[in-house]
């Protein structure tokens, strides 16, 4: 049965697809004030994020990054098709594994895969093809991407938007362990076939992300960099 809404005049407007809708309230009611205050302050929390290379190999409750997937998991995607598979690796001898695979792709990379351009935009911030963060950290979790799902029987389904959809899941688990007290890495190496060997994934899902997770160490550096000032990234009309 469908849930009828009202279309703002007093008539209801009835929904002609199958499923079935349900009316929604937003979790929040708050004044103006109340609302610009809490956008400021999460652009501030956010605002303090850094990519970090040197990663402590102190825990990470199980249930913390369970808690940050979920959250990921509620991000919108096409259809509502849900494109994809967070695979989260605490396992040392499952990341030493990714580590020398990882590693041997970025050594492609650097010795001749990657163009003089992209080596010059990279070397102020001093990487190379050594990666121990993937082994030191507590946690990895690859994103993968599924351009369609299989049903018991092997038969097909297509998935849609699927790279826009899993890029905003990303951005929401990046986010979500950044509010959590965590520090992450977006990890590329390409190409990342290897992760469905090691972690044993169907060969419908495509390797997108390699996420460190963990604590940064006490004396961690990043490189001094600012963002791009609001102009600079946004136009309002």
């Amino acid at each position: 049965m469908h849930h009828p809404e009202s279309n703002g005049n007093g008539n209801a407007l009835h929904m002609s697809n199958s499923r079935d809708h349900i009316r929604y309230a937003h979790p929040l009611n708050v004044s103006d004030v109340e609302m610009a205050t809490r956008a400021d302050t999460f652009y501030a929390l956010l605002n303090g994020r850094r990519t970090v290379r040197s990663f402590s190999d102190r825990p990470v409750p199980r249930e913390v990054i369970e808690s940050c997937i979920r959250t990921a998991g509620t991000a919108p995607s096409g259809a509502h098709k849900q494109p994809w598979h967070f695979a989260a690796v605490s396992n040392h001898k499952t990341k030493k594994a990714i580590r020398k695979a990882a590693e041997a792709e970025e050594r492609a990379f650097y010795d001749g895969r990657a163009s003089q351009e992209w080596l010059d935009a990279l070397q102020p911030f001093g990487t190379d093809a050594s990666k121990p963060f993937l082994e030191t950290a507590p946690w990895l979790i690859a994103i993968f991407a599924r351009n369609y799902d299989l049903d018991e029987n092997g038969v097909r389904s297509k998935n849609y938007y699927v790279p826009e959809s899993v890029g905003i899941a990303a951005g929401m688990l990046i986010a979500a362990l950044h509010q959590s007290g965590l520090s992450t890495l977006t990890h590329t190496p390409s190409p990342m076939g290897f992760l469905n060997e090691v972690l044993g994934r169907p060969a419908h899902e495509r390797a997108v992300i390699l996420l460190v997770v963990g604590h940064a160490t006490e004396h961690a550096l990043v490189p001094d960099i600012q963002r791009k000032d609001l102009d600079d990234i946004a136009s309002f009309s």
